[in-house]
């Protein structure tokens, strides 16, 4: 029987980025959804179990770190990172205040491909359940 693969749902509103991630993220065998705005984000999350969300900071309808609070209080469990360019100090200090499990600075994939790996290697796939 093959392992569950997780499912990861990125929230971008840049549409280029967005399929960046999903296909890089595919590579490694997650399966991916991709959001642009809090309001599409939320309506997933609550209809899809997920297993990390990757968030960027900056989203038309508002900022990555109410949708992390926000996420965090739909889905307790599931951790979010941050990937984005807002990349000082104090934007990963309210990143992980709001609950962020880890935040990477664009644009390193690499950093976010080993932190989505870090975090689902510790817990099971919503898809195993």
């Amino acid at each position: 029987m093959s392992k569950p693969r997780c499912r990861v749902l990125c929230v971008d509103d840049h549409r280029d980025t967005s399929e960046m991630l999903q296909i890089l993220l595919a590579e490694e065998d997650y399966e991916v959804h991709i959001a642009a705005t809090m309001q599409e984000a939320c309506n997933m999350a609550t209809k899809t179990e997920y297993d990390v969300y990757v968030l960027d900071k900056r989203l038309p309808d508002g900022t990555g770190v109410q949708l992390c609070e926000t996420l965090l209080m739909l889905t307790p469990n599931v951790p979010c990172i941050f990937y984005t360019g807002d990349a000082y100090e104090i934007h990963r200090r309210e990143a992980i205040e709001a609950g962020a499990a880890a935040f990477v600075a664009k644009p390193d994939i690499e950093g976010l491909i080993d932190a989505v790996a870090k975090l689902l290697s510790e817990r099971e796939c919503a898809a195993a359940t």
